[in-house]
């Protein structure tokens, strides 16, 4: 597996030990997301998730679990079978249930996370991006951590506060408001405001001549938000900040989760992929099977199911 040299990219931390990733390129690259294998019927289709061969690459756009044990347990698995996996944080796993043993909050709780992944060889959006050389590339795959800030605002509303008090009066407050501590930022728009300003400066980075492909749990634009039942929701799931990075950053293909829509739509020209599993009640009512990934790369025609 080849990576971009550390000079065109930044990291807190080491990559992973040569050899932890595998495969040659000659297999498919594919994509997940919103496992939340709480859930008994989700875990049973994780358990049966295999690839198509030795050579395939998983991407995980994040919510594999609130729970640490939970997370470590899914993502042991996959990287097990798949020949690399790259995996992004969601919210739900950035969250501290109060049963969870491992009681670490913010930024301590996401560090915790990439040093499990660094155990598996998986890597994070703290690694040196790896680049796709097989069918489609080469590609320079970019995981992302950006959170949101709350300028997916409802009509009318010009602040936060505004927008806020609005999704209150309609009844949505998402958990992430109780269970996502983003200590030692004093608000999460603030780390995200963080997340920004160092992603940019490495994507920046990456050499003009190659393409990427942008993995991100929230959607980098807005237009995916649009059929929410409940469009407040919108306030947690993106930034404005995003909306030119796509084209900026000469995206072949954009991989994002946290909707529980899975789709594909193009925006600008550019293809954005929502690869979510869900709930139980939500997949039950799909004509596709569950859990089945998404193939990115070579990419195919036709919008998901």
């Amino acid at each position: 597996m080849r990576t971009l040299p550390p000079e065109s990219t930044t990291t807190r931390t080491p990559a992973p030990a040569p050899g932890s990733a595998r495969g040659n390129g000659r297999g498919k690259l594919v994509a997940v997301s919103d496992l939340h294998v709480r859930y008994t019927e989700n875990r049973d289709i994780v358990e049966a998730l295999r690839p198509e061969s030795e050579d395939d690459w998983l991407l995980i756009a994040g919510d594999v679990g609130e729970y640490v044990e939970d997370i470590r347990w899914a993502l042991t698995l996959l990287s097990s079978r798949f020949a690399t996996v790259v995996w992004v944080p969601g919210n739900h796993e950035l969250w501290t249930p109060a049963k969870d043993p491992v009681q670490l909050r913010g930024v301590a709780r996401y560090d915790h996370l990439v040093e499990i992944c660094r155990e598996l060889g998986v890597l994070t959006p703290e690694d040196p991006y790896p680049v796709w050389e097989g069918e489609g590339g080469p590609v320079v795959i970019a995981p992302l951590f950006v959170l949101y800030d709350y300028t997916f605002r409802p009509p009318g509303t010009h602040s936060k506060d505004s927008a806020l008090a609005v999704a209150k009066e309609a009844g949505v407050v998402c958990n992430d408001e109780f269970l996502l501590h983003p200590d030692p930022y004093p608000t999460r728009d603030a780390w995200c405001r963080d997340r920004l300003k160092a992603t940019e400066a490495k994507l920046a980075a990456v050499p003009e001549e190659l393409p990427t492909l942008l993995i991100n749990h929230f959607p980098l634009v807005r237009e995916p938000t649009r059929p929410l039942w409940y469009p407040e929701f919108a306030l947690w799931c993106g930034t404005e900040a995003t909306a030119d990075w796509p084209r900026r950053f000469r995206a072949a293909a954009v991989v994002y989760g946290h909707l529980h829509i899975p789709r594909l739509l193009i925006c600008d020209g550019v293809p954005h992929q929502e690869v979510s599993l869900g709930y139980p009640r939500e997949w039950q009512r799909r004509s596709a099977p569950p859990g089945r990934p998404v193939q990115i790369l070579p990419a195919t025609t036709g919008a998901s199911a």
